[in-house]
């Protein structure tokens, strides 16, 4: 292959540059302008909620959910032990502890089964990732949240669009949080949104991220808050993007769909599996070499495919390998299943602007490894 095919390349619109065009113009650069409000509100329409607090990106507003639902010191959260660090951050920014819960070898999400046990009189909420695209398993979730009392947030940072037995991703929980970095589905180069269906809270998510300004009297601030604003020059790239999101979301399962019939035949290769709730936008395609593979180690297989002009990135780390975790579980504690993934998935070229050639090229570079191997 003569041309390097990166892990991911975004499609920006010609509404969204039309839009930075005319905040730039007009002045409303910083986190006042049409645009924010527009695109909060687009957002939670789209989603099917009442409320989109537009916030600096995706870990800000996890940070604010949490704070909105009430963590503080000492109280404990339940979260994945499968999923990119700015879950478990924003726990540890309140003060709590982030109390980790193995997922399901499947579909890589948390895994309900095991988090009753994880469950003590300090616990106040509980985090599920739709990882890479594919809705957990939210009907559990939700009966466990009820009979413990406990408020259910959604990271649904990798699920813009995604749906679980009809509803969207984001629509299920008290609150939910979304992340617009570069590599979203919609994306705003850096942003995020708190969405919810309850006023108070969604008033005090705006509260929170603006400073916690008085309403009696701005500059007076009631309570600790956050700068964690979004800039309209943000926002508008967000209400070109969203103009074309399920546009977008196609693409997403296109590509999915062409990886799929190309690699399906691979010998020792894990693709996605998509449960029948599920509606999933694969984020990213994600794939696993298989234990019974011993030809090759992961981290030689990403070699050579780097060697033939394919981008490629791990998995997200189990807690087990974060120095910065040692004191949030128990000494010896594992986490099976997601150490295993962890060690052996990786994701391939999946961003919107990626092209059939390229999926073909990645295909047969995977192949071309594959059957060299066997020889």
């Amino acid at each position: 292959m003569s041309d390097f095919i990166p892990v991911n390349e975004p499609l920006i619109s010609q509404e969204a540059k039309d839009n930075v065009n005319e905040a730039l113009n007009t002045g409303w650069i910083s986190s006042a302008g049409k645009f924010v409000e527009e695109f909060e509100k687009g957002f939670a329409a789209y989603l099917g909620v009442k409320e989109g607090i537009s916030v600096s990106n995706g870990t800000a507003a996890l940070h604010v959910a949490l704070r909105v639902a009430g963590v503080t010191t000492g109280d404990e959260v339940i979260v994945p032990a499968f999923t990119m660090a700015a879950t478990w951050l924003a726990v540890i920014y309140c003060g709590a502890k982030p109390v980790f819960v193995d997922c399901t070898p499947d579909t890589y999400n948390l895994n309900p089964d095991l988090i009753e046990e994880k469950i003590t009189s300090k616990t106040k909420v509980i985090v599920p990732v739709h990882i890479y695209g594919h809705p957990v398993d939210m009907d559990s979730i939700l009966e466990i949240a009820k009979k413990h009392d406990l408020i259910v947030i959604e990271d649904a940072a990798e699920a813009h669009g995604a749906e679980y037995k009809g509803k969207k991703c984001g629509s299920l929980g008290d609150l939910a949080c979304f992340s617009f970095y570069g590599n979203k589905i919609l994306t705003t180069g850096e942003g995020g949104m708190v969405v919810t269906n309850n006023v108070e809270m969604a008033y005090k998510a705006r509260k929170l991220k603006d400073l916690y300004h008085s309403d009696k009297k701005r500059f007076i601030h009631e309570q600790v808050g956050y700068n964690y604003r979004l800039t309209n020059l943000q926002a508008a790239v967000g209400c070109g993007e969203l103009k074309h999101i399920e546009e977008y979301v196609a693409k997403k399962q296109w590509m999915a769909k062409k990886y799929n019939e190309l690699l399906k035949d691979v010998p020792g290769l894990i693709l996605p599996t998509v449960k029948d709730y599920a509606k999933c936008v694969y984020w990213m395609f994600a794939v696993q070499l298989s234990i019974f593979n011993l030809q090759f180690t992961k981290e030689q297989f990403r070699a050579r495919l780097k060697e033939q002009g394919v981008d490629t990135r791990d998995f997200f780390y189990a807690p087990t390998d974060q120095p910065v975790l040692k004191p949030y579980f128990k000494t010896g504690e594992r986490f099976p299943v997601t150490e295993l993934i962890a060690s052996r998935g990786l994701y391939l070229p999946s961003g919107l602007a990626i092209t059939e050639e390229q999926i073909k090229s990645v295909a047969e570079a995977v192949k071309g490894i594959y059957n060299c191997s066997s020889k």
